[in-house]
């Protein structure tokens, strides 16, 4: 009996499964896993190849401005489009699109056109079928799995793609070091993404709950509507916003790794999604959680002190450490936003609103980079690091806890989000 306690204290804490008990969804689960591992292995090769071709940086800073106003547009646009058509119909053929694009990156490589414009609207047509894409998978996850597991779901889900953002850029490294590389890249992206497109032709009509016509402008300004009247919801987007924007450092890690540390920039890049990683694992606990509010601001306020003190770590090894736990409450934190969004939006919304999700979350680690890279410029390296994550920190706290409504925000108070 006594050796017994161990494994069942485990238990509590070890990921939540049960959703993987639904067909659907655990199709999805493993469809998404694969894809995510060929997209970082097309992310990785991608401005590789446009550096082979122009030996020019400014040419790789091209690439993400070509992914961004796509996603940001798109990611809106789709949601939109999420809450009029089937999204069953709507998932399969963005997924079909990114597929192509997938195709048609294997054969420029193939053919050996060297062509940056031609790598950038290649990019920015499947960062557009990514947007729809993540706009509409988030939305129909709660039509999946029963209202109770939709946490778990999320930690799965996020857990999962973590994973294939830590094994992508490993594959992509191998495969592209050899010769005719980004061919071989390209290709493992398009196979690894039929396993995504199985998913999407398995998944069972899902008609929207109140179709709303023709989507268009006035379909997403109902949704940001709906967003600016809900607190709760609003409060969600804007601690993640924050503790992007302020706290996010990836983009100072090759100079933190050349300066201070002469070496590891691989290490720190692959910090965080690690952390993620190992909090997955040991997210059974998350559902059981009442106080998602609360649970929220402590997540975030993780972060960002975890993200400051990782600038100013005397060692690699203790920053990557730091790093770590930061991305464990990056995981955290992820999981409870996706969830208040999925529980407390009606389902006639939830496709617009989760468009507005993916454009938070896309676009706000962009922003952080482009406000780290500017600090850098200015500023000491540990300063631009570190004093952000701070300010990150505290204005979550304060902020969170002065925001009553999110501060007593509880699962089952859906109807105050």
């Amino acid at each position: 009996m006594t050796s017994a306690r161990p494994v069942k204290r485990l238990r509590r804490f070890a990921a939540d499964t049960r959703p993987l008990a639904v067909p659907a969804f655990r199709r999805t689960v493993v469809g998404q896993g694969a894809a995510v591992i060929g997209t970082m292995v097309t992310e990785v090769a991608v401005p590789v190849q446009v550096y082979d071709i122009s030996r020019s940086s400014f040419d790789v800073g091209l690439v993400g401005l070509a992914g961004l106003v796509p996603i940001l547009v798109f990611g809106l646009y789709g949601g939109a489009v999420a809450d009029a058509v089937d999204r069953r119909r709507l998932t399969l053929g963005s997924s079909v699109l990114t597929w192509s694009v997938t195709l048609a990156l294997l054969t420029q490589a193939l053919a050996g056109l060297r062509s940056v414009p031609l790598l950038l609207a290649l990019v920015a047509v499947q960062a557009g079928g990514f947007a729809v894409s993540s706009s509409v998978r988030g939305a129909i996850t709660p039509a999946l799995v029963p209202v109770a597991l939709v946490p778990a779901a999320n930690a799965l889900s996020y857990t999962v793609s973590t994973v294939g953002q830590v094994l992508g850029p490993v594959v992509a490294g191998v495969l592209i070091g050899l010769p005719g590389g980004f061919g071989y890249a390209y290709g493992a992206d398009a196979v690894l993404f039929t396993a995504a497109l199985y998913a999407a032709f398995r998944l069972p009509p899902l008609p929207p709950s109140a179709p709303i016509g023709r989507p268009g402008l006035r379909a997403v300004v109902e949704g940001l509507r709906f967003l600016a009247g809900r607190k709760v919801l609003l409060t969600s987007f804007l601690v993640d916003i924050a503790a992007m924007v302020l706290a996010m450092p990836r983009a100072l890690f090759p100079e933190a790794a050349e300066t201070r540390w002469h070496g590891g920039a691989g290490l720190l890049y692959s910090s965080i999604a690690l952390g993620a990683v190992v909090a997955g694992v040991f997210s059974g606990w998350i559902g059981r959680v009442r106080r998602q509010g609360v649970a929220l601001i402590v997540a975030v306020a993780v972060w960002g002190c975890a993200v400051a003190l990782a600038g100013v770590a005397p060692s690699l090894w203790l920053a990557v450490c730091l790093l770590g736990i930061a991305g464990a409450a990056d995981l955290v934190s992820a999981v409870y936003r996706q969830t208040i969004l999925q529980t407390s939006v009606p389902d006639h919304l939830r496709g617009r609103l989760q468009g507005v999700f993916t454009v938070v979350v896309a676009g706000g680690p962009s922003l952080g980079d482009l406000r780290a890279g500017a600090l850098a410029a200015v500023l000491p390296l540990t300063v631009a690091w570190s004093a952000p994550a701070v300010l990150c920190a505290v204005l979550v706290v304060v902020g969170g806890l002065l925001a009553g409504p999110f501060r007593r925000y509880t699962g089952e108070s859906r109807e105050d989000a």
